[in-house]
């Protein structure tokens, strides 16, 4: 059942935003909670509603409550419907970002630090417990991509890290939820030890956004280990979060507040057209029952304005607390506050130097599907993932040529939806194939195989095959497919391979055209 939108809602926000797919689709659902008669309290006919069976509405606490798990936070379209029921149907509702900086304009007074007012200083923050999130599940599509990703930690005991790419979905079990489902791990250069992480510049980040959007893919949150080995005869690890110690560290908020502020989530009703973020966080840990768990997390709206305007800072000997930043003669501070309760029972307010990074928390399930969903082939042999040169699993024509001479399958869709390979075919810096492989990416979006045919069958495949054979690996069925279609044998004979870079030249010359050295 579909409702219309309140014009109203649009008086305040921003009308020309584009929204997600998935918030326009949400935003048009009637998102009730529908109940049938009960059979001891109802005492009307089939045809009539009373306390006990009238729908309720998506943000109704108490259902929630009663749901098994308990659901602690209500879904972000239930909080906007929430917003705008009553009377009034939300026509002066307007979502507004937190700022914690001096509004600039003010020219009754000397610019800070010599002059401050009323008009111009941000308000104080206490912070609360957010009633909502943004979204509410986390969903890897099979048990492959999280093994594939903590085959890292396994071989070497360092920590690693990786963005997490998918889409997000409706999450059924929730009124009005969404969810986050995870395809592929992609895995940026970084330095991993055994207590501490470093991501390195990328110079492929934008690459690998273009090429996952051309597969209806999207950067929806990161993912980071947390692993220490315990008995590695039992195969068991340490169970170190919970509650006595942390969830996440101050450290980890800050970054997790940082790459929320970098996605920012496309809102209607805010005047700034964006608020709130759906990126999530992941981290593979140790759980009670010392095995590797998945738990999943976002920062509140209150911490990503803290870490977007540079107000937060963690503390060195204490994970688990956060600390405000004082204001000095570069930056002014707002006050920032939070709620405790003190040893009498008594509600007190506390400044937050520190700050318990619990109140800026908010926990969202992790899952794996019954059915195992598969966006990308699984294959007894993979293709190496990227930024693994510490393992000595390295990207280059020798791995692809042994991937395409292990993986025989008659489908050549089946071989070729591999994240990784397509990313390296894309990124290869002899070969790459960023300006002619949207045929083939769209035959893995749409699991065509004509069209991965037709790609296969292109002058750019009969070039990177001849690549592949020239590092000494024999792929089954060269012959077969050629430029256009034709043989490959006088494509062989004529074009010839650089014994110094590879590259294929053509016919003719007595220098390479890459590296210019002689041809013998």
């Amino acid at each position: 059942m579909e409702t219309s939108t309140p014009l109203g809602l649009k008086v305040f926000g921003a009308p020309n935003v584009v929204e997600d797919e998935i918030d326009q689709y949400l935003s048009k659902q009637d998102g009730k909670i529908y109940r049938s008669r009960d059979p001891q309290l109802c005492r009307h006919g089939p045809l009539g509603k009373c306390v006990h069976c009238v729908p309720l509405e998506p943000f109704d606490e108490d259902y929630l409550n009663h749901l098994e798990p308990p659901v602690k936070h209500m879904s972000f379209h239930a909080y906007i419907r929430k917003l705008t029921g009553g009377a009034d149907k939300g026509k002066f509702v307007a979502l507004e970002n937190i700022s914690c900086k001096i509004k600039s304009g003010c020219e009754g007074h000397l610019p800070w630090p010599n002059g401050i007012c009323t008009k111009c200083q941000p308000s104080a923050i206490t912070l609360n417990r957010q009633k909502y999130r943004h979204v509410d599940n986390i969903m890897f599509e099979n048990h492959t991509v999280a093994d594939r990703f903590l085959d890292f930690w396994r071989k070497t005991g360092n920590q690693h890290f990786g963005y997490l790419y998918g889409r997000y979905t409706e999450h059924k079990d929730i009124p009005l939820g969404i969810r986050a489902e995870v395809a592929a791990i992609y895995e940026p250069p970084q330095i991993g030890t055994q207590n501490s992480l470093e991501l390195l510049a990328d110079p492929k980040a934008e690459v690998v956004d273009e090429i996952a959007a051309k597969l209806g893919l999207r950067k929806v949150g990161w993912i980071f280990t947390d692993l220490v080995s315990e008995d590695t005869r039992k195969g068991t690890v340490r169970y170190s979060r919970n509650k006595d110690t942390y969830f996440l560290s101050s450290e980890e908020c800050i970054t997790a507040g940082d790459f929320q502020n970098k996605h920012p989530n496309i809102c209607r009703l805010s005047p700034d057209g964006h608020f709130g973020s759906k990126f999530v966080t992941a981290v593979a840990t140790g759980g009670p029952d010392n095995q590797v768990h998945f738990e999943g997390y976002q920062v509140s709206n209150q911490c990503m304005a803290l870490v977007r305007d540079e107000c937060l800072l963690p503390c060195k000997d204490a994970p688990e607390l956060g600390y405000a930043k004082e204001s000095s003669s570069e930056q002014y501070v707002p006050d920032v506050f939070y709620k405790d309760i003190d040893k009498f029972g008594n509600e007190i307010t506390q400044l937050a130097r520190p700050l318990p990074v619990e109140y800026l928390i908010i926990d969202i399930t992790t899952t794996f599907p019954k059915d195992p969903v598969y966006t990308f082939s699984i294959s007894q042999n993979p293709f190496p993932i990227e930024n693994r040169d510490v393992l000595g699993e390295t990207q280059d024509f020798h791995s692809l040529a042994t991937y395409l001479s292990q993986n025989t399958s008659s489908v050549f869709l089946d071989t070729i939806s591999d994240f990784h390979l397509l990313l390296f075919l894309v990124t290869n810096e002899v070969m790459p194939l960023q300006d002619s492989i949207s045929l083939l990416l769209e035959a893995v979006r749409t699991r065509n195989e004509e069209l991965a045919q037709t790609w296969k069958k292109s002058e750019q495949w009969a070039t990177i095959e001849q690549l592949c054979s020239t590092v000494g690996v024999q792929l089954p069925g060269l012959h077969e497919y050629g430029a256009i279609g034709g043989s490959t044998h006088a494509t062989t004979a004529a074009m010839w391979a650089c014994q110094h870079c590879t590259f294929m030249n053509q016919p003719g010359t007595g220098h390479c055209e890459m590296c210019s050295l002689p041809r013998t």
